[in-house]
């Protein structure tokens, strides 16, 4: 059991019968004789409906047990994305509405850490950070200001704002939380 105003993004509860995960947590704890809410973004594991649902502070439920294991991409079909356990080989899919845009960044052979519930798979957990190279982006513009930024398209489709200074080929710092342009990667050392 877990107390609601410990409830974390990232946990797994059971909740009216249903398994859920934790997408977001938001704590505000009460003043006075009034207890604390938490304020949850919860995603069903059964169905992959989302909810948002507030739980006072006090309230006990009952928390699944995640866990971890790291499982390399192999493709994508019809709306599924494989994977297999590289020790076993046991093959895994997801729906891709489950990863969300960032299954547009897994690549043949990646291996990722997925999480699983009960024994089904319940997220793709992906870096923060990842390091990628534009596919497509406007000539550099010099004696510009800073504050005019630009899109980008990586090799994926999706599209990003990045400074005027980058160039097509460049590799930066993307933040996958956000979908924001952190900064120009750093050369590799050969």
């Amino acid at each position: 059991m877990i107390v609601a105003s410990q409830l974390r993004a990232g946990a797994a509860i059971r909740f009216e019968q249903q398994p859920y995960k934790v997408l977001i947590a938001d704590y505000h704890p009460g003043q006075g004789k009034m207890g604390g809410v938490n304020h949850v973004r919860l995603r069903n594991l059964d169905t992959g409906t989302f909810r948002e649902q507030s739980f006072r502070a006090e309230l006990k439920l009952e928390e699944l047990p995640v866990e971890r294991q790291t499982l390399d991409f192999l493709y994508e079909t019809s709306g599924q994305c494989c994977f297999m356990n590289p020790e076993t080989y046991e093959q895994v899919d997801l729906p891709v509405e489950m990863i969300g845009e960032q299954a547009k960044f897994l690549e043949a052979g990646m291996s990722v850490p997925v999480e699983f519930v009960e024994g089904r798979p319940a997220n793709v957990v992906f870096p923060e950070i990842v390091e990628i190279a534009i596919a497509d982006t406007a000539p550099p513009l010099h004696g510009q200001q800073d504050n005019t930024w630009k899109p980008a398209r990586f090799a994926n489709g999706l599209e990003v704002m990045v400074p005027p200074f980058i160039k097509t080929g460049d590799a930066i710092r993307l933040n996958l939380v956000e979908m924001k342009y952190m900064d120009r990667a750093k050369p590799k050392a050969g």
